[in-house]
C-alpha cells in the first residue's frame, strides 16, 4: 500500500492510549493535542475521521479520485503543520479544516488555469522529429527566453513568480504588496506581449 506524505505521520509510532482522555475525542480536542504536543495518536484519529470525507467533498467539486485523494492528504498535512493556528473561539474544527480544503482546491484550479494559458508548444510532448525541426524548436525556445528578458521588470517579475515559482495571484499580490487586480493586469499584459512577439517571429503559426 502506498505510504504518502500525510499518511506517513500516522504510521511512525504505535497507537496507544496516552492517558489524555477518551480514545475518541472531538476534532477540536484532537487539533489542540496536535498543536500542544505533536500528538500522533490524535492526528491518526483526525486523519481517519476526515480523509474520506475530504476526498468525497473535493470529488463533488469535479476532481478525479486520485486528485481528490492527494488534495485530502495535503489538507491534513497542513492541519498537522498549522495546528497552532487553530482558534476554537473563532471557528469549529470542521469549519477550519474545510476552509483549508476550499483554499487548496482554489489554488489547484488556479494552477490548472495558468497552465492552460501558457503557449501550448511549451507543454505538448511530440514524437521523434527531424534534426532540422529540433534545431528550429531550440531556436524558438531561445527566442522566447529573449523575449521574456525584454519585458518591463514588473511584468517579468510577476511572470516568473506565477509560472516558475508556481505562486497564486493572491500570493504574488501579498509578496509584492500590490492590489490583486494589478497583478492580474500585469500578467495579462506580459502574456499578450509574448504571444504577439512570438507570432511576429513565426508568421502564420499559432502561439
Amino acid at each position: 500500500m502506498r505510504l504518502d506524505r500525510a499518511h506517513n505521520l500516522v504510521t511512525l509510532m504505535p497507537m496507544k492510549d496516552d492517558g489524555l482522555g477518551p480514545v475518541i475525542q472531538t476534532p477540536e480536542a484532537l487539533i489542540l493535542r496536535i498543536a500542544q504536543s505533536r500528538d500522533r495518536q490524535a492526528y491518526a484519529q483526525l486523519f481517519a475521521r476526515f480523509a474520506p470525507k475530504l476526498k468525497a467533498f473535493v470529488m463533488g467539486q469535479g476532481m478525479t479520485a486520485a486528485e481528490a485523494e492527494d488534495l485530502a492528504q495535503d489538507v491534513l498535512l497542513k492541519v498537522w503543520r498549522k495546528a497552532e493556528m487553530f482558534d476554537p473561539s473563532k471557528a469549529t474544527a470542521v469549519t477550519w479544516i474545510y476552509s483549508i480544503a476550499r483554499n487548496l482546491r482554489i489554488d489547484a484550479a488556479r494552477k490548472a488555469k495558468r497552465v492552460r494559458e501558457l503557449p501550448e508548444d511549451l507543454w505538448q510532448s511530440e514524437p521523434a522529429r527531424a534534426a532540422d525541426q529540433v534545431l528550429s524548436d531550440a531556436q524558438s525556445a531561445q527566442s522566447l527566453t529573449g523575449l521574456i528578458a525584454t519585458l518591463p521588470e514588473e511584468q517579468k517579475t510577476i511572470l516568473r513568480m506565477s509560472f516558475y515559482e508556481d505562486l497564486s495571484h493572491g500570493d504574488i499580490a501579498k509578496a509584492l504588496a500590490l492590489p490583486l487586480g494589478t497583478v492580474k493586469s500585469r500578467l495579462r499584459l506580459a502574456m499578450t506581449r509574448l504571444k504577439a512577439a512570438m507570432a511576429a517571429l513565426v508568421p502564420g503559426d499559432r502561439v
